[in-house]
């Protein structure tokens, strides 16, 4: 069984869908975190990718202030910013924005993900950046600390995530901040002994913060739920082909139907990141999930998931939401 005092959240990654104007996600984005609210999630979750074609969501605090707007009680985060993208005091002022419309529930994950092409990370004029010294000088600006004030100032803290890898895991030990890792990270389709290994240096290396006493980990990985473990494999598909074909072609594309997926002519290649993209996801029965999450909270030590799946029916994708809602319902 699922611990009673794990919390559960959605990332929504603004996915388009095949034959859709682009707009679409978005709206859609903003319909599902309503949804979420309804359905007793704790927080939810929007991210940052730029120039992708098959994602819509390239402007975190934007479409937060959407969410914020057709939400009330739910908690609102990116997960995450690429703070290299950004001046840390223009995220700090954009976040703080947002808590002035959704005070007390704005929550600020931040990651160092490169632009998707060449191309992209030159428009995005990337270079090299210290990513732990932008992190602590964008926590002086939230917590009043830096040289330059804040405006407006936030009316309570808005706490940071870090979106970590192995080099991520140790900068938040040292700024003493919580963790979000993905589900390969700790050996979901693999070996979980080198993510484990990493989480434990985290624990071992983590300094106290006022925002964070100890350390703390949310684990992030696609989940999706369908009545039979058959269909929950169908709604992965959509998905999966698409992150097969981004590593064999170099273009994201929109998700398509799942009896577009299954026509499609694809190399052995493909085939074989498919059923990579496929084995990293938690998908099944109810009961399958539930016995797979349990144990990966179990050996993780995760105080969170967040849950970052996506196919082509919203309201196939609609109804998985709904029963992994279920499986945490405590009430």
């Amino acid at each position: 069984m699922i611990n009673s005092g794990l919390r559960i959240s959605l990332l929504d990654r603004s996915r388009i869908r095949a034959g859709e104007a682009e707009p679409a996600a978005l709206h859609g984005t903003v319909a599902r975190a309503g949804q979420a609210e309804r359905l007793g999630y704790y927080r939810f979750w929007v991210a940052e990718h730029h120039a992708v074609p098959g994602i819509a969501g390239s402007a975190p605090a934007v479409l937060l202030a959407a969410v914020a707007g057709a939400t009330r009680t739910i908690r609102i985060g990116s997960a995450g910013v690429m703070l290299p993208h950004h001046q840390p005091l223009v995220v700090a002022e954009q976040f703080a924005t947002l808590s002035a419309f959704a005070p007390g529930r704005v929550d600020l994950g931040l990651g160092r993900s490169p632009g998707f092409t060449a191309p992209v990370r030159r428009a995005l004029r990337q270079t090299d950046r210290d990513f732990a010294a932008d992190l602590g000088e964008l926590r002086d600006f939230l917590h009043g600390t830096a040289e330059v004030g804040l405006h407006p100032r936030p009316d309570g803290p808005v706490p940071l995530y870090v979106l970590a890898t192995g080099t991520g895991l140790r900068i938040a030990a040292e700024l003493g901040l919580p963790v979000i890792v993905g589900g390969p990270l700790l050996g979901v389709g693999g070996d979980p002994a080198p993510g484990l290994e990493a989480l434990a240096g985290y624990r071992r290396a983590f300094r106290p913060s006022p925002q964070q006493p100890q350390p703390w980990v949310a684990i992030s990985l696609d989940v999706l739920v369908a009545d039979t473990a058959a269909e929950a494999a169908d709604l992965l598909l959509p998905e999966a082909w698409a992150m097969a074909r981004s590593r064999t072609t170099g273009v994201f594309p929109p998700l398509e139907p799942v009896a577009a997926v299954r026509a499609a002519t694809r190399t052995a290649r493909q085939q074989q990141h498919l059923e990579q993209t496929m084995a990293a996801a938690v998908a099944g029965t109810p009961a399958q999930v539930e016995r797979m999450l349990a144990e990966l909270f179990d050996r993780a030590g995760a105080a969170e998931l967040v849950a970052a799946g996506s196919t082509f029916d919203r309201a196939a994708l609609a109804a998985s939401d709904a029963a992994l809602a279920a499986l945490f319902d405590r009430r």
